[in-house]
């Protein structure tokens, strides 16, 4: 008999890659293709930074990664800046660009702990990490807040109605794709 699929969740080895393919997967409303698609490619090129740092013993390949993910967290950031008012409304939103920061800042700690050859360098790696997660688990959200309703183009955020969910929120068919990933 196989495990219920909230204990599988738990003992998935879940990636970014992992990630990026169900962000593309997924059949997104018109309004949400453009950031799902710069989610995914943000999603790959932490795949790219994290393996790179363990698989490889070659400095200047991590670095080359570090320094591809940087540039792609940047056009990602300001891909959000120019996003539409509907999606600045949401507080989601702004908890998403605030670890968005966090995650770059991160990143620029670890690219110099690896530079300076920092016996730090291991935890730097690690704190990165952490935020890359939390960091995509926050888009997620935002995502799933604005296909569920909570916004939608054309509101200037005051007064807006939430139109009626069109199918299972977000999370929940993440979970639901991790679950048969698992399988």
């Amino acid at each position: 008999m196989s495990a219920p699929s909230s204990s599988r969740l738990h003992h998935t080895p879940a990636s970014f890659a992992g990630l990026s393919r169900f962000l593309r997967e997924g059949v997104a409303q018109e309004e949400t293709r453009e950031l799902r698609g710069s989610l995914g490619a943000l999603s790959e090129h932490i795949e790219a930074a994290t393996r790179a740092r363990r698989t490889s013993a070659d400095a200047q390949a991590v670095a080359r990664s570090i320094k591809a993910l940087a540039r792609c967290a940047r056009e990602h950031q300001l891909q959000l800046t120019g996003m539409g008012s509907a999606w600045h409304a949401l507080h989601e939103f702004g908890a998403y660009q605030r670890a968005l920061r966090e995650l770059r800042d991160a990143l620029a700690r670890w690219q110099e702990a690896l530079q300076q050859r920092s016996p730090s360098e291991a935890e730097r790696f690690g704190e990165f990490e952490r935020l890359a997660w939390r960091t995509l688990g926050e888009a997620l959200l935002v995502l799933d807040m604005y296909e569920q309703g909570d916004a939608h183009p054309g509101d200037s955020g005051m007064g807006r109605t939430p139109r009626p969910a069109r199918r299972r929120p977000l999370l929940s068919r993440l979970r639901g794709w991790l679950a048969r990933v698992a399988s």
